[in-house]
């Protein structure tokens, strides 16, 4: 049996492998001994394990699996629970050990036998948990089967279903209550002017600007003032704030953690840095932060679109503004496999530029609305320059810089500083929390005086 052991058992078992050597041995005596009796044993011994081959390649046993994650999509560092029922839809009987295929990272693959000693109906049901420190979407699956023969001589294992994809959002963590709970702009401070019948003179009218709907145009203001004119009589309470994300590799391909396939065997692999992962926790944590106190969210890249329009988790890619708990939930989702994009050596056609723009013209359709947060990878001088003017469009403008060194961020800090942002250098050891109380800490009379100042000056473009 030991020699046994050394040969192949997805082909034959060791039943199998034991009649063939036999059978070759009673080839080998009958050819010798001139034996017609042990031609024929040898005959049966070899033909037998062939033709059981055969069987369980060609009539192979139909299943059908039905997969459950509870809680789907789930968080990292949390527990899910996975269902599985297993059916058998063809004909065939007997008994069958599976194998539920998993990820290196999720450890060893469950292993358990059909049916199960509770089948009711005709279906198994087994159960069992996963949990992974990495978000990601991690294909869960497919289970296999192997099978034997009556004699059981010949072994086969197939996939019996094509898996399911599990994806890990990542968790938000708490953060401290800060000033920028009253960050809210004009529209989300005070309701404007409504009256039951409001003349002329009692609306109250600004300029047109790039995305307000026609249908607010005031006809008689703009004929006043030779240019568009929109009312403003709308009340608008509920808070906005603004999220960039950046994630451009080039802006994390700088210090420790670089992962390049990060989830090997899972649906998708992903690009990611340890600085990149804390961008992430970031936008997840402030997200939430601001979700629970009745902020509706726009979140962008530095491009100006959708800040998840790369992201293969994204339940809708072209989407850039969430509310409530629902908006909470997608913007997790869409998180749990983003990447970083873009080219990956200096140079390199870049396609659209960071904060040009684009960027400016979306800012500008909700201006003063609410605060601007950004969370940004390596900047250069030129890049922070470009960025520093669209403090003007929020009512507050937060940035935290993300560098392996932060050191070295002098100049850049300084030059959006006097564009109106508060701004902090980070790193990926730096806890969340910390980075996020130091914009109540590092908000001086002087930054405070030029934030006026400088909403005063946007308030009357």
């Amino acid at each position: 049996m030991a020699l046994l052991d050394h040969f192949p058992r997805h082909i034959f078992s060791p039943r199998g492998w034991g009649l063939l050597g036999t059978g070759i041995v009673s080839l080998l005596a009958a050819q010798l001994m001139g034996r017609r009796d042990l031609l024929a044993l040898a005959l049966l011994l070899l033909v037998l394990p062939l033709l059981s081959l055969a069987g369980t390649r060609v009539l192979k046993p139909r299943f059908q699996v039905y997969r459950e994650f509870n809680p789907s999509p789930v968080e990292t560092s949390a527990t899910t629970t996975v269902r599985l029922a297993v059916a058998r839809t063809g004909a065939g009987t007997g008994h069958a050990l599976m194998e539920e295929q998993l990820p290196s990272r999720f450890g060893q693959s469950p292993v358990f036998r059909f049916p199960a000693r509770t089948a009711a109906a005709g279906s198994s049901r087994y159960e069992y948990q996963l949990r992974s420190a990495k978000r990601g979407q991690f294909l869960i699956g497919p289970v296999t089967a192997e099978f034997s023969d009556p004699f059981g001589l010949s072994v086969h294992r197939h996939a019996i279903d094509a898996g399911d994809v599990l994806t890990v959002t990542p968790a938000a963590v708490d953060l401290p209550e800060t000033g920028l709970a009253g960050a809210r702009g004009h529209d989300g401070v005070t309701a404007t002017r409504i009256r039951a019948n409001p003349s002329d003179d009692d609306v109250m009218t600004r300029e047109y600007r790039n995305g307000d709907p026609m249908r607010r145009v005031h006809w008689a203001a703009t004929a006043r003032h030779g240019s568009l004119m929109v009312r403003q009589e709308e009340s608008v309470t509920t808070p906005e704030a603004t999220i960039i994300l950046d994630q451009r590799f080039l802006a994390y391909s700088h210090g420790a953690g670089y992962v390049s396939g990060g989830a090997a065997a899972d649906a998708h692999d992903l690009v990611t840095t340890d600085a990149f992962e804390w961008a992430v926790t970031a936008v997840m944590s402030i997200s939430t932060h601001l979700g629970e106190r009745n902020y509706a969210l726009r979140c962008l890249d530095p491009a100006g679109d959708p800040a998840f329009l790369h992201s293969p988790s994204a339940p809708e890619p072209e989407a850039d503004e969430y509310a409530g708990a629902g908006g909470l939930q997608s913007i997790a989702e869409s998180l749990a496999a983003i990447g970083l994009t873009g080219p990956r050596h200096p140079g390199a056609d870049a396609g659209p530029q960071p904060f040009d723009d684009r960027l400016m013209d979306k800012l500008s359709a909700h201006r003063l609305r609410g605060p601007i947060l950004a969370i940004l990878g390596r900047l250069s001088a030129a890049e922070a320059a470009a960025l520093a003017p669209a403090a003007g469009f929020g009512a507050n403008a937060f940035a935290l810089v993300i560098t392996d060194r932060a050191a070295d961020t002098g100049p850049v800090l300084e030059i959006l500083r006097r564009g109106g942002w508060r701004a902090a250098a980070v790193t990926a050891a730096t806890p969340l929390a910390a980075a996020w109380s130091a914009f109540d800490q590092g908000g001086s009379p002087a930054l405070t005086a030029a934030a006026d100042v400088r909403r005063g000056a946007a308030g009357r473009r």
